[in-house]
């Protein structure tokens, strides 16, 4: 049935959601699975209905056994926890759209505060762990600024801690202070990818890039790893600071330790030898260049990326 040119049909389904996403933002799951499954008695396939629909009845489920938790630093472990579960549990579900995504983001993120607010005794605390964790939390629950404070009080603290460093190049972004937002993402996938925990990054520049990385099929952990790689190829990581003298030793003597375990065949897992190393030729190659090295030594390092890995080596070189 259509009024004015417009279908009720449309608009009650919208109602619907609309009202669910409101119960998501309260924690109200169990409200919310009432309404959208009237909603699905509209349209039984509607795509944006039955994520939904998955979403509050994963999230009931965690909330009721939430009230099993009573010392507040599990409460708030646990909700980060099953955050990170429920971003894999995203990818099976179907995203249910940032609409009625960013209400369950804003629940969990602000629930988890309140319990580690409750052991802060100041910003100025020493705890480093939980500074970083308020800061994590206000930056999941849209306070950016609260977020950019705690985080960069963290980071003073323990300065070259990858989670740190990717949560305060997340926040950079999302406040649209971009070129500083680069420069730490960068800095924290050199240092360890595998300490960088995507699930809790939201800015645009990083899902993207996530997202593109999906759908070519890679998977997480080995993903983790390629995001510097195709980060440089794409132009995300355009970035770039000079080496200090005692860096740049550091970085010849992680490659030639790379090298040799390739060469041995002695490294773990060879999923993530390659991008590792491609990244550190990266960063190599970024050194000859500002520091103004022959186009020979350069070539050699292309040469290297070639062999390791062909198809990166012609989209970095075009």
């Amino acid at each position: 049935m259509k009024t004015g040119g417009v279908s009720t049909h449309g608009s009650t389904l919208e109602s619907l959601l609309h009202e669910a996403h409101e119960f998501f933002s309260s924690g109200a799951f169990s409200r919310a699975k009432v309404v959208l499954e009237k909603a699905l008695g509209i349209d039984f396939e509607h795509p944006e209905v039955l994520a939904s629909l998955k979403c509050a009845q994963f999230w009931e489920d965690r909330h009721s056994r939430l009230e099993g938790y009573t010392d507040p630093f599990d409460k708030g472990e646990f909700l980060l926890k099953e955050w990170k579960v429920f971003s894999t549990f995203l990818s099976a579900a179907g995203c249910p759209g940032q609409e009625g995504l960013f209400p369950i983001r804003q629940w969990v993120f602000s629930t988890a505060l309140e319990q580690y607010l409750r052991l802060l005794e100041s910003p100025d605390s020493e705890d480093t762990e939980l500074l970083f964790k308020v800061g994590r939390c206000y930056k999941g629950s849209g306070d950016y600024l609260q977020a950019q404070r705690f985080l960069e009080t963290a980071g003073q603290k323990r300065k070259k801690e990858p989670a740190i460093l990717a949560e305060l190049a997340d926040c950079y972004a999302l406040l649209n202070e971009v070129r500083i937002s680069k420069v730490f993402f960068r800095e924290a996938f050199f240092i360890d990818p595998q300490l960088v925990e995507l699930a809790f990054l939201e800015s645009v520049m990083m899902t993207r890039l996530m997202d593109r990385l999906r759908t070519d099929g890679l998977k997480d952990p080995e993903l983790t790893e390629w995001i510097p790689v195709y980060a440089t190829l794409y132009g995300v990581f355009n970035v770039k600071r000079e080496l200090k003298p005692l860096e740049y030793g550091k970085l010849k003597q992680a490659i030639f330790n790379l090298e040799a375990d390739l060469d041995g065949g002695r490294y773990e897992d060879g999923n993530f030898l390659v991008p590792r190393l491609i990244n550190r030729y990266f960063w190599l190659i970024d050194h000859y260049v500002m520091s103004g090295e022959s186009r020979e030594m350069i070539q050699e390092v292309l040469e290297k990326i070639k062999k390791l890995d062909a198809s990166v080596y012609e989209h970095y070189i075009h």
